[in-house]
């Protein structure tokens, strides 16, 4: 009989083969099914959010104006560092897994965009587009329900466009949030002690 350490790491690696195949299963429903008026808006969205292209225009839009918005653009670009390399420089790197296989027969070639070489997981632009799209948020919540939707649909289009698995944007969209966390607080916990130190002269 299996004593609990054993039986623990069992079950957690069935559960990883599961959710491994649970996430197979999902990314091959979207390469199977016909979306032509999809396809080309995916892929000029997957296409335009490389390097962040969209979030640092939308920074750039903001910071022409003085107060909240540029500090919006600010606490945005911060996020999308801390997103980027973590990300890329830990995430792809530990766990190195590899792209989806891409068959030469595929059904919907028009749709694809270029494969990148790093690993898979977690999905860098998904990553950046939620880090921006969750520190700009709350600084100036006007902006947070579009921001949101296109973090979204960029999160998406990597899966469409057949170049990362479900799971790597669900891991993508968990360190954005979490990389806007680190930048909002960590702002705040500065301007807590400044505050305070200004307290203390007065």
């Amino acid at each position: 009989m299996l004593d609990r350490p054993q039986w623990d790491q069992r079950v957690a690696r069935d559960l990883l083969r599961d959710l491994a195949a649970l996430d197979q299963a999902l990314y091959e429903a979207v390469t199977v099914t016909r979306t032509p008026t999809l396809d080309y808006a995916l892929r000029r969205l997957s296409a335009a959010a490389d390097h962040s292209k969209i979030s640092f225009t939308v920074a750039g839009l903001l910071a022409l104006f003085p107060g909240r918005p540029r500090r919006a653009a600010a606490l945005g670009v911060a996020a999308i560092g801390v997103a980027s390399a973590s990300a890329n420089l830990l995430g792809k790197r530990l766990v190195r897994r590899p792209r989806p296989h891409r068959a030469v027969d595929s059904p919907f070639p028009g749709r694809h965009v270029p494969m990148p070489e790093s690993a898979s997981f977690p999905s860098g632009h998904t990553a950046s587009a939620v880090a921006f799209a969750a520190a700009v948020g709350p600084a100036l919540p006007v902006v947070t329900v579009p921001l949101g939707l296109l973090a979204c649909a960029v999160g998406y289009s990597r899966i469409h466009t057949g170049v990362h698995y479900p799971g790597d944007v669900v891991a993508g969209a968990v360190l954005g949030t979490g990389a806007a966390a680190v930048v909002l607080a960590t702002v705040g916990r500065q301007g807590l002690d400044r505050r305070g130190l200004l307290d203390r002269r007065g």
